[in-house]
């Protein structure tokens, strides 16, 4: 689905301060974008450190599977006037409601688009050698 909108993704990516996002992304024109998966209520009402990734993206997404109860997203705390909401399984999914663009500051853009580009490339080595020392994940 994220290809579909011109959208590259990188699972698992660690950001500045410890914090790890579940899909950091990047679509045509270098905007960054982060997606929060959440699978069940508890999991959603339970993470407190979400607003972290904010400073670190030009679109915030929720994304959660099909029947789940979004009625919580759609309160203030949850940023609804920010944040976006994916609705997906594991084949495909769709953007519910597209998240409003943010600036991020020049220079955090400039380390979020390097360290995604080499981690993608450390990433990319590892496949075609899995021998090869490339650093982190």
């Amino acid at each position: 689905m994220l290809l579909r909108h011109d959208i590259v993704a990188l699972a698992e990516v660690p950001l500045e301060g410890g914090r790890r996002v579940d899909l950091m992304a990047m679509d045509g024109r270098g905007k960054l974008i982060i997606v929060e998966i959440k699978v069940s209520r508890a999991d959603l009402l339970g993470d407190c450190k979400w607003t972290e990734y904010l400073d670190h993206c030009d679109r915030f997404y929720w994304a959660v599977p099909p029947g789940f109860d979004v009625e919580p997203l759609s309160r203030a705390d949850f940023l609804p006037e920010r944040s976006g909401l994916i609705v997906a399984d594991r084949y495909d999914g769709a953007i519910v409601r597209e998240a409003s663009e943010s600036v991020v500051a020049s220079a955090a853009r400039k380390r979020t688009t390097l360290a995604f580009a080499r981690r993608a490339a450390r990433r990319l080595i590892s496949l075609a050698d899995p021998e090869a020392e490339t650093g982190l994940g």
